[in-house]
């Protein structure tokens, strides 16, 4: 069975830090695959200059093999499906942004909790620097601490799309 869940929050709320602390709590029993939405195409990914940054410069796709990865770099979108496809084998999939994406989805927040995303979020993860008792979280919301990871991967289990 695999399983797909999302991260939401503002810029710096430890959502990548989330994601990262999930997939090595899995390993090595376990697989994880990882999309992270780039809204406004700023990453970069390759050096000014080395080759592959040159081939992708002349329009074409470009494929980048090494003995331990393989990295795609190609001139349109991708739809999730075709992401998946691409990883083949894995247990949970950890989507980071793409809101628009029907999957339960987890709100990571600190020093403040900005209430616009209660609309899509099943639950919320903060850390200490948020008193959840204090927060008025709309029923039907859960909340994780986000510095439990075992925690967050329970609520995953049992919340979590299966895809």
């Amino acid at each position: 069975m695999r399983r797909a869940v999302a991260f939401t929050g503002p810029s710096g709320s430890g959502k990548t830090t989330l994601i990262i602390k999930l997939a090595l709590a899995l390993a090595p029993r376990k697989k994880a695959a990882i999309v992270k939405h780039d809204p406004k195409d700023k990453a970069r990914f390759d050096a000014e200059g080395k080759d592959s940054d040159r081939f992708f410069k002349t329009g074409a796709s470009v494929a980048v093999v090494s003995p331990r990865r393989t990295t795609l770099f190609t001139h349109k979108t991708s739809s999730i499906e075709e992401i998946i496809a691409l990883f083949g084998d894995f247990d949970y999939l950890f989507v980071e942004g793409l809101k628009e994406l029907p999957l339960p989805r987890i709100a990571v927040f600190r020093n403040a909790i900005d209430e616009t995303y209660f609309d899509y979020a099943q639950a919320i993860a903060a850390d200490e620097t948020i008193d959840l008792k204090k927060c008025k979280i709309p029923a039907g919301i859960d909340a994780l601490d986000l510095n439990d990871p075992r925690k967050v991967l329970e609520w995953i289990d049992r919340r979590a799309k299966e895809i």
